[in-house]
């Protein structure tokens, strides 16, 4: 059997854990620069507040029913996820995190009492330890147990878990899941179905297999194997390497200045190159762009890019910030509005298959004890406790959060006091 836990609006139940006032209360988090909807509590989702609604667009909604509104509070949401995940792990040996608030357990060889008061125990665990609410579904698949999970949130809110482990349990779930809500139908094969009068998950499992392969690939053919029982879907408990990282941000103002623009770069590349060293992995080609924003018709408009490939692969931030400036150096023109710029790192590889040539000379245990440090640092006292002085203070290229809540976990002088 296999389980999916699932925290419950996970960015609204973060911010609650640690504001009780909020329990009851429509709350929505928004995602980068405040632009969007993108976690709704139940209340808000009930004012009919959809997911991804530009927030300008909900202002008197907001007003009238004093909806609270948070930023999203990336450092907070990942300290607490981590809080769950090791929590689950205790209970369950073989897992697959599926993402920031989803995590597939493998129950096959769990001795317990039974899975069902399993499951129970693990989302009272969660609740008790953590105070974020979790929905359990279980299943004889990935697919199924996601399936479950749904019903579950949909049909026993009380309990938070649907035990779907006999075929009247299974029909029960497939014959009120519509087509469009099954994991990893699109829309486009959404719609396919509907026009063939296929509307439930029940429908879609009862369907000739042939014409599922013939109309919905290999990928379709997998589903509805999953849908009868028969596990498809590969385990991934340790996520492959990445090929490629980036990251980039759009700027909470336009920029104008080299100087702002770079301390952003800088900060990307640190960025990056934590991610690298997380891995055991090495770059071998940095990409730096930079671009105006396209939505301003009154503003000229530029994209520039560049690619720098490193003489020896590296993840080391000194090395990889002077082929960032490098490459900013480069495409910078003055006379534009900035709105985003990025770090793209490509060629990935393990660290320990680094080539050099013989003119090469290997980085230094030196530099590799004084990147280890500074990650340690960080990892204990917050992101960017320790900087290198090209990523700068200037708040001016930072998102714009102006509804955010503090680091209650990661940051000593935002811990929740307690007078007695």
């Amino acid at each position: 059997m296999i389980a999916l836990l699932d925290c419950n609006n996970f960015y609204v139940s973060c911010e609650r854990v640690f504001n009780p006032s909020l329990r009851g209360k429509p709350v929505i988090v928004l995602s980068n620069n405040d632009g969007c909807a993108i976690a709704r509590s139940d209340e808000a989702k009930e004012l009919g507040i959809k997911m991804a609604t530009p927030v300008f667009m909900i202002v008197d909604l907001i007003k009238k029913h004093n909806v609270q509104v948070f930023s999203s509070n990336y450092e907070l949401y990942g300290d607490m996820s981590d809080r769950v995940m090791r929590i689950i792990k205790s209970f369950v040996q073989v897992v697959e995190v599926y993402s920031i608030d989803e995590i597939f357990l493998d129950l096959s060889n769990i001795k317990y009492q039974s899975i069902e008061q399993l499951a129970i125990d693990l989302r009272q665990s969660v609740q008790q330890q953590t105070g974020i609410p979790v929905t359990v579904g279980v299943a004889p698949t990935k697919t199924l147990a996601k399936m479950a999970n749904r019903f579950a949130k949909k049909f026993k809110k009380k309990i938070g878990v649907h035990y779907a482990a006999t075929k009247e349990a299974i029909n029960e779930m497939l014959t009120v899941t519509e087509v469009g809500d099954i994991w990893g139908i699109g829309h486009q094969y959404e719609k396919l179905l509907l026009l063939h009068n296929i509307k439930t998950a029940f429908d879609f499992v009862n369907t000739n297999e042939e014409w599922i392969r013939k109309n919905m690939s290999v990928v379709g053919h997998r589903m509805v194997k999953e849908m009868k029982g028969i596990p498809c879907i590969k385990w991934e408990q340790t996520p492959p390497p990445r090929k490629a990282i980036c990251t980039s941000r759009s700027f909470g103002n336009l920029l104008t200045k080299k100087h702002q623009i770079e301390e952003a770069v800088a900060a990307f590349t640190a960025s990056c190159a934590q991610k690298l060293r997380k891995e055991n992995t090495v770059a071998n080609t940095l990409q730096v762009f930079v671009q105006t924003n396209p939505f301003r018709h009154e503003d000229k408009q530029y994209f520039a890019s560049q690619d720098l490939h490193l003489r020896v692969p590296s993840n080391n931030t000194k090395e990889l910030l002077s082929y960032a400036m490098r490459g900013l150096n480069n495409i910078f023109q003055n006379g534009f509005n900035y709105h985003k710029a990025g770090i793209l790192l490509t060629d990935i590889v393990p660290s320990k298959f680094i080539q050099l040539s013989i003119f090469d000379k290997p980085e230094s245990s030196q530099q590799k004890n004084l990147m280890k440090t500074i990650d340690k640092v960080n990892r204990n006292f917050g992101r960017d406790t320790v900087r290198f002085g090209s990523q700068g203070f200037d708040k001016q290229w930072h998102l714009r959060r102006q509804y955010l809540s503090k680091a209650f976990t990661t940051n000593p002088n935002e811990f929740l006091t307690i007078k007695i």
